[in-house]
């Protein structure tokens, strides 16, 4: 299919709203565009973290979800308990593929679920006694972990129960941090607010804990890795470049990472942040009160990680600057043998993008490398300033979606007809019995790293071992075939 103009991209989006009552239709209106390279704000075009609409299918989650299950959870010497109902601590359980590396019940506890398991007492009399027997019971069943973070659900807000009396008592008693994080899922509209909220509970019971310790060795190369999860690897991979460059590496937040790289980050001379959605409010604080400088940068695809590398090298001195160039010549051979081995098989194809946090805007240079063209793209939680770093990164005319509904992005899909689509596991199995090529992207289904040059080369091989896989021309669509046969009985007759 050829590229969509300007006034077609915009008849789809009217298309598609028409089956909306009035107010709906004008509401959703606000959230899809066509994308306009000239605009400097996204605001001009789209809008964005508003409530969802009532009575349409939303793919995104709750505020509990983005400080648990984003950025708590991998925190791996730590013990997060999950303050309520015994399901949410099992849903945001290990879903998210944080790789971390330990002793699992001993030292580290990542895909460990800890819950308050809430019954109907508890919602009548209240948890915080319960919860104050349970913090005792960690200490003494688990005497290895460094800290514990209780994760309030829904029914904790709902009662008013005490968890930060509970966690200022526990603190003094088994002398370790106890933090109380108030991110029941009814907060905010979606997980971002449970980000932030996570954000602010690392600012005020974390973060300042050392700031009188001298103990701390630093070095005018020292930086911190924020906002990367270590999904499949990612941080590692990361983290390897940024040492053959010559910096070291305090801290990672919060892949792989523990609280005490966490305490220590105000020491370092630069915060790289990965995700900017979900950390750039801790990034924020820090450069406000210890003067440390932030910047985003993106390690999918050698062209965005050549531009990264030399941006961050530019913030020191010739010694980085020279590591930089090196480690972008040392891979060279390796990323042009994958692009010359891969290109071919998927020049021209077209992607749809539908993710969370920073993916709907920094896989596209990936894509770009391949061949690719990304031809719409959307988030499920994004901001203005999300959209803002978007516009540049899409081509003109191309399809903006936030919040876009399953009803929506199914019927963007059947007009646009992409070669590939990468969202979300809600999403995967509607589009694979559509018959079109699907990758999960939100944990890289169950491949990775995706991060550096040694990534690219995986998130290669899994693009084309999706598109090309033989198995499309035998998926026969269950409604094209039922339409078919409606054809062929009413010819015969």
């Amino acid at each position: 299919m050829a590229a969509m103009t300007r006034e077609e991209t915009e008849a789809l989006i009217q298309e598609v709203l028409e089956v909306y009552p009035e107010q709906a239709k004008k509401d959703r209106a606000k959230h899809l565009a066509v994308n306009d390279q000239s605009l400097e704000k996204s605001n001009k075009c789209i809008t964005s973290n508003r409530k969802s609409q009532p009575g349409v299918m939303t793919i995104r989650g709750c505020a509990y979800a983005g400080s648990k299950g984003v950025v708590w959870g991998p925190i791996k010497d730590m013990i997060h308990i999950s303050h309520g109902p015994v399901g949410c601590g099992q849903y945001s359980r290990a879903g998210r593929r944080n790789y971390y590396v330990g002793t699992t019940g001993i030292n580290t506890f990542g895909t460990m679920n800890f819950t308050s398991d809430f019954q109907e007492k508890d919602i009548v009399f209240g948890g915080d006694k319960k919860l104050a027997k349970i913090i005792n019971e960690i200490e003494e069943l688990f005497p290895l972990h460094k800290g514990i973070s209780i994760q309030s659900e829904c029914p904790i807000g709902l009662i008013g129960d005490d968890i930060e009396a509970v966690a200022k008592k526990a603190n003094k008693e088994i002398d370790k941090p106890v933090v109380p994080v108030r991110c029941e899922g009814f907060r905010g509209v979606s997980q971002s607010l449970g980000h932030h909220i996570a954000n602010d509970a690392i600012r005020d019971w974390v973060l300042d804990s050392r700031d009188d310790d001298t103990s701390f060795e630093a070095s005018p190369y020292d930086v911190a890795v924020i906002g990367d999860y270590n999904i499949g690897g990612d941080a590692w991979a990361s983290r390897t470049l940024l040492e053959e460059m010559g910096l070291r590496v305090v801290a990672q937040w919060s892949g792989d990472g523990t609280i005490a790289e966490m305490q220590n980050t105000p020491k370092v001379k630069l915060n790289l942040i990965h995700c900017y959605r979900s950390m750039n409010y801790i990034a924020r604080h820090m450069e406000e009160k210890y003067n440390i400088p932030w910047i985003e940068y993106n390690f999918f695809g050698p062209t965005k990680i050549a531009e990264s590398l030399r941006k961050i090298a530019a913030h020191f001195d010739e010694t980085i600057q020279a590591g930089a160039e090196k480690v972008i010549a040392k891979y060279q051979a390796e990323y042009d043998a994958v692009i010359a081995k891969y290109k071919p098989r998927l020049q021209g194809k077209r992607v749809m993008l539908y993710v969370g946090g920073l993916r709907p805007r920094h896989v596209i240079g990936a894509y770009e490398d391949l061949g690719m063209e990304v031809v719409g793209t959307g988030y499920e939680f994004g901001h203005n300033d999300d959209y803002d770093r978007t516009i540049k990164e899409m081509g003109n005319a191309t399809l903006l979606y936030d919040d876009v509904t399953g009803y929506e992005f199914e019927e963007f899909v059947k007009k646009i007809q992409p070669d590939l689509i990468g969202s979300g596991i809600k999403e995967k199995y509607i589009f694979q019995k559509m018959g079109i090529p699907f990758r999960q992207m939100h944990s890289w289904d169950y491949s990775g790293p995706y991060h550096g040059y040694d990534g690219f080369a995986i998130f290669a091989r899994d693009m084309d071992m999706t598109l090309n896989n033989p198995c499309w021309k035998q998926v026969k669509v269950p409604w094209k075939t039922a339409e078919s046969d409606a054809v062929a009985v009413a010819a015969s007759a």
